[in-house]
């Protein structure tokens, strides 16, 4: 921990990601047994470390420190109420205002003789961010403790293992990427990446996701909530609420909602949407990672030198659910 961003993480704007769940809303009904809750302050600092351990770049650290501070409680079940589910990228849109905003960041920046615009856009830093399926300090970052609380992949050991397999290499276009040094760890991560991402492409995501977003539409049209309250509010706070109006008012559409998401414990996949049920019928955006590894003075994606890599990256690639996913309504 690089002593110069201790006072940036004392930053309220920053510890609000604390109520925060990385994984979406789905700490918050049993259809999910996530095996811990993972905040987007534990994966906003994690990312900024993995920077700063590749690159020791004071900017490319704050980048990556600070590019969830515009994600909103349930995280990015606000891009499916938006109808943002093939991109997901609708939640980072406010980020260099809210940074430009916040006086204490400022000041801090004035201090470290950074500018704003170092900081506000991680996507310019290829170590912090790049696209799918290449490996990045916020890639690398959510897909061990996503693997860990959704499917119980990697142990701890594994992951340092992997961790210190890793080094900034050159991919196929010439552009720096992060990238393994052993063959048999990238084979390892890339299929754990892509059972990760499975999760993400199947029914049940689709409308645990889906069907909290509607929630929390429905609870801006009855007045419970406010557009600011999903930047102040932690999800348990928000839960809270629903609850007591659900109580108080229990025969609505809203309480139906809510009670559906808090109680689910399955839901069926059909060709046709279910009478009395819940469903949806939605493509989202698909997550995983195929990275570099170093062959001798080259480097190559897993899935070319390794067959039980391709075979996963094409299952997942061609991974099609049913064509609804349903619950009944309660």
């Amino acid at each position: 921990m690089p002593d110069f961003l201790q006072p940036y993480l004392k930053l309220q704007m920053l510890q609000r990601l604390r109520g925060i769940g990385l994984l979406c809303g789905t700490d918050w009904t049993p259809l999910y047994k996530n095996r811990f809750f993972y905040s987007r302050y534990d994966h906003s600092v994690g990312t900024a470390l993995i920077a700063w351990n590749f690159t020791h770049d004071k900017k490319q650290t704050l980048a990556a420190l600070f590019h969830d501070i515009a994600t909103p409680a349930f995280s990015h079940v606000n891009d499916f109420r938006t109808g943002d589910t093939l991109k997901q990228e609708a939640t980072e849109e406010g980020t260099s205002g809210i940074l430009a905003s916040n006086t204490e960041l400022m000041e801090l920046l004035a201090k470290d003789g950074i500018n704003l615009c170092d900081i506000d856009n991680y996507h310019i830093y290829p170590v912090c961010d790049n696209e799918v399926p290449s490996l990045s300090a916020d890639r690398l970052e959510y897909m061990f403790p996503s693997g860990m609380a959704l499917e119980g992949l990697w142990s701890l050991a594994e992951i340092k293992a992997e961790y210190n397999d890793i080094s900034v290499l050159t991919n196929e276009n010439g552009y720096i990427e992060l990238g393994f040094s052993t063959m048999e760890l990238a084979e390892h991560y890339c299929v754990n990446a892509c059972k990760v991402g499975l999760v993400l492409q199947k029914n049940e995501n689709k409308l645990a996701l889906n069907l909290l977003g509607e929630i929390l539409n429905k609870s801006l049209c009855k007045g419970i909530t406010k557009e600011s309250d999903f930047f102040t509010k932690s999800e348990r706070e928000l839960l809270e609420l629903f609850i007591k109006e659900a109580e108080s008012n229990s025969t609505t559409e809203f309480a139906s909602l809510l009670r559906t998401f808090l109680s689910m414990k399955n839901i069926l996949h059909t060709n046709e949407a279910m009478p009395s049920s819940y469903c949806v019928n939605l493509s989202v955006k698909k997550r995983y990672i195929n990275p570099l590894v170093k062959t001798g003075d080259k480097t190559a994606r897993i899935s070319t030198i390794s067959k039980v890599a391709k075979d996963y990256v094409d299952y997942f690639l061609n991974f099609e659910d049913s064509k609804y996913g349903c619950v009944s309504l309660l």
